[in-house]
């Protein structure tokens, strides 16, 4: 079997580089450290690109004494044994070892970075992609964020926080959901005129969705690939290299939004009538949202709504709705509640940013689709 095949194969380099050790007269990895001496540097050098080249600084050996260290020689403290995680996976046990859903109330500090990785980890450990059913681990959190607050997060791990976070909110998002929204006694008058998370959200995002409370920085759901999210704002450079899932900005842009965007799709409220200047239109285009029949707000309730993650290309009126009732319902947004009160005078000013080449990808799917059925449907007669 496969497995067996990778542990061969392991043994196999092992023997090899034993072997070779051998011949060189060496029998710990440490001794070869600073071997410069061993480095077979001839055909590397000699090559045309090195000519008029000189390496003699990158070939340098230092001389020291013994008292100076030349390689890992002492263990480093990361401080892991003192994560928060650790508290959040005991309370999490009964979710961890019976799928039993748990509420965990927990204050937290802008010291503890990557709150959620671990718990998540165990999680996959236990359960693999698809995780726990969701909001099986919820986690009400109060206080200011660290870096990478659920990073990696897991299906069915929410964490919902009272208050702000750092940089690289949603690192690597993974299927879990993050809420995020001012304290009430904050003083905050307009959350939507204020930073709630930093730079570089849901960087690399693969899956799960977020509700952000007020604005982000710059590089927002920079290189996401799947993951759906509501803002209310943004900085510099937003969606850019984004290449899957959804954003919606309720609020203003900084520059450059969508550079380097090849999928996904983003609808941002332009208010004031000038995103076009700040988008960067290179590989992306800009489209009005109209609702199709039988879309209208009055109407919603009583239907069987599509499946608004499969067809990019329509739907969007009932989806972009959907997800701001969802940013309402879980933040308390009042830029939510004041669209929603009058959505149809709202709609006509959100733009749909959509990549030029992911549409025409998306459609010629549609096509093939529609022939092969045809074709069994032809068939079948």
């Amino acid at each position: 079997g496969q497995p067996e095949q990778v542990i061969n194969y392991f043994f196999f380099v092992a023997e090899a580089v034993r072997r070779l050790m051998a011949r060189l007269g060496v029998r710990h990895f440490n001794d070869l450290i600073g071997r410069r001496d061993l480095l077979d540097t001839r055909q590397a050098i000699g090559h045309w690109k090195a000519r008029g080249l000189d390496f003699s600084r990158l070939f340098y050996h230092p001389v020291v004494d013994a008292s100076v260290a030349t390689h890992h020689c002492e263990s480093q403290d990361h401080g892991l044994d003192r994560a928060l995680d650790h508290e959040l996976i005991r309370q999490a046990q009964p979710a961890l070892e019976h799928r039993q859903p748990v509420r965990i109330e927990q204050r937290i500090y802008n010291y503890q970075r990557t709150v959620g990785a671990m718990l998540s980890g165990r999680v996959a450990e236990r359960f693999g992609h698809a995780g726990l059913p969701e909001d099986c681990i919820y986690i009400k959190a109060q206080g200011t964020a660290g870096q990478s607050f659920g990073a990696w997060l897991a299906h069915g791990v929410t964490l919902e926080l009272e208050g702000e976070a750092n940089d690289y909110v949603g690192k690597g998002l993974s299927g879990g959901r993050l809420i995020l929204y001012p304290p009430a006694h904050s003083g905050i008058e307009y959350a939507e005129e204020n930073i709630i998370v930093g730079n570089t959200v849901l960087y690399g995002a693969i899956a799960g969705e977020c509700f952000f409370r007020g604005v982000a920085g710059e590089r927002f759901a920079v290189r996401n690939s799947g993951a759906t999210a509501v803002v209310e704002g943004v900085g510099d450079h937003g969606c850019e290299y984004m290449t899957g899932g959804i954003v919606v900005c309720l609020g203003s842009t900084g520059r450059n939004f969508a550079a380097g965007m090849s999928g996904g799709i983003a609808y941002v409220f332009d208010e004031s009538g000038d995103f076009d200047r700040r988008c960067n239109r290179a590989m992306v285009e800009l489209e009005t949202i109209r609702e199709e029949p039988g879309e209208a707000a009055g109407t919603l309730e009583s239907q069987t709504p599509p499946d608004l993650h499969q067809d990019m290309t329509r739907h969007d009126a009932l989806r972009l709705r959907q997800l701001v009732e969802s940013h309402l319902r879980y933040t308390g947004s009042e830029v939510a509640r004041r669209l929603l009160d009058d959505w149809s005078g709202y709609l006509p000013r959100f733009v749909k940013v959509m990549p030029i080449d992911y549409r025409r990808a998306l459609q010629d799917m549609q096509a093939r689709q529609q022939k092969i059925a045809m074709g069994t449907g032809q068939g079948g007669r």
